[in-house]
């Protein structure tokens, strides 16, 4: 079980927390614009590296808030953590 740093509530167990998957992917700017192959490879598809990868955070069992942190896909060693903007 990964213990997440949370920036306000300290570590915690992963299970009070939702991944959202990783921070640099960008909604396209007009989803109408887009094909449907695209739109549903944005939807469905990631790039699932092997290393560090930054991730978003939903502390949904805890204060709620979102936040990121750089996480290796190998080790689950998390670096350190950034706090999302309100």
């Amino acid at each position: 079980m990964l213990e997440i740093p949370c920036p306000w509530c300290g570590r915690r167990n992963e299970s009070e927390f939702v991944c959202a998957g990783e921070a640099d992917r960008k909604r396209p700017i007009d989803p109408e614009a887009e094909t449907e192959a695209a739109w549903t490879d944005y939807l469905y598809n990631s790039a699932n590296p092997k290393g560090l990868v930054r991730e978003w955070w939903w502390h949904v069992n805890g204060c709620t808030l979102w936040f990121q942190i750089d996480r290796d896909t190998v080790t689950h060693e998390i670096k350190p953590v950034e706090v999302s903007p309100k």
